[in-house]
C-alpha cells in the first residue's frame, strides 16, 4: 500500500497503519499526464481534482479507483485515457443515498474487518465548546485521525 501525505512527518504513522511507501502530496497535485507510468492496482480518494486525475493516469489495467472526498475540488481535469486505453474504472461513494442493507453490511465489515486498537488510537473527542479550535488545527493541518465532537 502506497499512502500520500503533505505533512512528511507522518510517515511513521502511516507506515503503522500499513503502507509501505510514502510519496508527497506533491506528486499528485500537478496538471495529470493523460496516462502516467502505470503504479498501482487501485487507489482510494479523497481529495479529488488533479489528485483524482494523476491517481486515474498512474492507475494499472483493469484497475479500480474509488473517490469518495472534494477538498481538492469538484472539478476533474483528466482525459479518457485511462478509461478506455486502461480499463480503469472510476467508482463513487456515496455515503447519502446509499441504501440500508449495504449500509448495514458496511458496518458490519468495519466491526469484524478493522484493527479496534488502531482506530482507537486515531480518534479522540472534544466537547462542543472546543470545536472552533479544533476546526482551527484542521485547517492548518495539525490533526491527525478522527475528532468525534461530543454533544450535550
Amino acid at each position: 500500500m502506497i499512502a500520500s501525505t503533505g505533512r512528511p512527518t507522518e510517515a511513521d504513522y502511516l507506515r503503522s497503519l500499513g503502507a509501505r511507501e510514502i510519496i508527497e502530496r506533491r506528486e499528485l497535485v500537478s496538471a495529470a499526464k493523460p496516462l502516467g507510468q502505470e503504479r498501482w492496482a487501485g487507489g482510494i480518494d479523497t481529495v479529488g481534482s488533479t489528485t483524482l486525475a494523476n491517481v486515474l493516469s498512474m492507475t494499472r489495467y483493469g484497475g479500480a479507483v474509488a473517490a469518495c472526498g472534494l477538498a481538492g475540488g469538484m472539478d476533474l481535469p483528466a482525459t479518457v485515457a485511462p478509461f478506455i486505453l486502461r480499463g480503469v474504472s472510476l467508482i463513487g461513494v456515496d455515503s447519502v443515498m446509499c441504501p440500508l442493507e449495504p449500509r448495514r453490511e458496511a458496518w458490519r465489515r468495519l466491526a469484524s474487518d478493522l484493527d479496534a486498537g488502531k482506530l482507537a488510537a486515531m480518534t479522540s473527542e472534544i466537547d462542543l465548546s472546543g470545536v472552533i479550535e479544533v476546526g482551527r488545527r484542521i485547517v492548518e493541518g495539525g490533526v491527525r485521525g478522527r475528532i468525534v465532537v461530543k454533544i450535550g
